[in-house]
């Protein structure tokens, strides 16, 4: 079943090769012939929309497998990457994986039937996804398993009137979104994506995606001829008057057209050669372009390095990484519902960068609405006293968002003791000042699902000396009580327009994930703490 899904999702020039995982779960991998695109060019864009009635992939169906331990996720991971340039993207690749493994589109302005055995999502914003599949033997008051992660990474916005002009150059203005390393946008070639709406022909609107895969923009560093001493005294630019990228110089029929929209009080919001692009790229008119919401992105693509391919070298790996192997764990683990007793759920959510205080971010009750919506549901099946609030008692939260590895040049930023490797497995953040949610419990019980399988697991505490950042497990679990782990795959490079992590952790992070979906709820069973 699994195979036929991923061959769904792939252009018809790949050779798919079907397996089993270690942990008996079928996934697929990409043949030797495919390396060189994936250390390249990224695959083909696709524009997808918002709307759920966009043409839907058939829904797969069973088909017998071979054995085959040694594949990997990791191709699948770097063309999930180099479709999502923008949290928007993320989102609509993750609905389009989604429909091809037979989950059901809910609407949340509708009314719900789910069954037992069922598999669904629903989105919010095109940023924000819940997916779930209800075990066969689910009762009212069981437990929920919980992967959640955030589709949302720090990048340049532009803003809402982008439009300037400086020295006979045409400039973008630009916002900063999230706590970047704003020096490694600099000499980048950069260009944009995200979303329109777009006014049709019949009076009414559009929610499109678009992304130009083609260098548009560049943010030029001064010339050391310019400025001596930037190597000695540090480079530490004005985010607001030297993070400004070029778009194009200004030419006098551009100028021209500039002072007669100036002398009319016109003033564009954006430049006409932007909108020229953007029209180009969606096939519609600038006209009809009425309302964007557009992300600078990094034009490289996501691929393999180092001397043995063992890195994966990325924009956007915090926190896309945790997203695709949670999503990958949850569909590859939703034929084995027979005997689940409790609900999986994927919880992917925006603007965690910035504080998860938002409609689509954590800190709104989404994830509690749908836990609350499928219990009533369902609870026409065994009637009971505060099912919703006794299913949170059960439930179980895996907070993934990727971690600190320990910086060969830069290793006393570690605490000694806890110095998380590249290629060592999965990080459990610890932090007594609650930063992380995590207590001996939930610390404990995460292991145990690793340990069934001989799977890694290390553990992160910041030193005393030093902030300690956190992430939407402490807010998640604060909502209404659940018991949280935050847990995380190690990186280098965090926040960077490129960032680092290990091709072993991605394939440890979806074999520990499929594993909790899989054994918590015999592993949970186990320990009884307060009665």
């Amino acid at each position: 079943m699994a195979l036929r899904c991923l061959q769904l999702l792939r252009p018809p020039h790949l050779s798919l090769h079907k397996s089993y995982s270690p942990l008996g779960l079928p996934r697929v991998s990409i043949s030797d012939a495919t390396w060189r695109r994936l250390s390249g060019s990224p695959p083909s864009s696709r524009l997808l929309s918002s709307s759920s009635d966009q043409p839907q992939l058939p829904q797969a169906t069973d088909e017998g497998v071979n054995q085959n331990p040694q594949k990997s996720i990791v191709g699948d991971l770097l063309d999930y990457l180099n479709e999502s340039w923008t949290q928007f993207h993320a989102t609509a690749e993750a609905k389009r994986q989604l429909l091809a493994a037979g989950f059901e589109l809910l609407n949340e302005n509708d009314d719900w039937d789910l069954q037992p055995g069922g598999r669904y999502f629903f989105t919010r914003n095109m940023s924000c996804l819940i997916a779930f599949s209800i075990g066969q033997k689910y009762k009212v008051g069981n437990g929920f398993h919980i992967i959640a992660a955030h589709t949302d990474s720090p990048c340049l916005k532009l803003k809402p009137r982008s439009a300037s002009s400086k020295s006979g150059y045409l400039t973008v203005n630009v916002q900063t979104y999230g706590g970047g390393l704003w020096h490694t946008w600099f000499d980048r070639d950069l260009s944009l994506a995200g979303r329109v709406i777009l006014r049709d022909g019949n009076g009414s609107f559009q929610h499109r995606l678009v992304r130009v895969k083609r260098p548009l923009l560049r943010v030029p560093t001064l010339a050391i001829h310019l400025d001596r001493t930037v190597n000695s005294d540090g480079f530490k630019p004005n985010l607001e008057t030297h993070l400004v990228p070029l778009l194009a110089t200004k030419t006098e029929e551009i100028q021209t057209k500039s002072e007669e929209r100036t002398n009319s009080n016109k003033s564009p919001h954006h430049h006409s050669l932007l909108l020229n692009a953007l029209s180009e790229e969606m096939g519609c008119k600038c006209e009809e372009i009425m309302a964007m919401e557009l992300n600078v992105c990094d034009t490289q693509p996501s691929c393999l390095g180092g001397v043995k391919n063992e890195f994966i070298f990325s924009g956007r790996l915090d926190n896309l990484a945790s997203c695709y192997c949670a999503l990958r764990s949850l569909i590859d683990s939703s034929d084995g519902l027979s005997d689940e007793t409790a609900v999986r759920m994927v919880a992917l959510f925006d603007n965690e960068e910035v504080g998860s205080n938002s409609m689509q971010g954590a800190g709104a009750p989404t994830m509690f609405q749908a836990i609350r919506r499928i219990v009533d549901n369902l609870v026409h099946q065994s009637m009971g006293e505060a099912a919703f609030e006794r299913a949170i008692r059960s439930s179980f939260l895996v907070s993934a968002d990727m971690a600190h590895g320990v910086h060969p040049n830069f290793s006393d930023k570690h605490e000694e003791h806890h110095r998380p490797g590249l290629q060592k497995g999965l990080v459990i953040k610890h932090n007594a000042n609650q930063r992380y949610a995590t207590s001996a419990v939930t610390a404990f019980l995460f292991k145990q699902v690793a340990e069934i399988h001989g799977l890694p697991i290390q553990e992160f505490v910041v030193r005393n000396d030093m902030g300690c950042g956190s992430t939407i497990g402490p807010i998640l679990a604060s909502g209404v009580g659940i018991r949280t782990v935050d847990c995380g795959i190690p990186q280098l490079s965090m926040h960077s327009v490129r960032e680092i992590c290990g091709k072993e952790d991605i394939d440890n992070a979806y074999k520990i994930f499929s594993s909790f979906f899989g054994n918590f709820s015999e592993i949970d069973k186990k320990l009884s703490v307060d009665f």
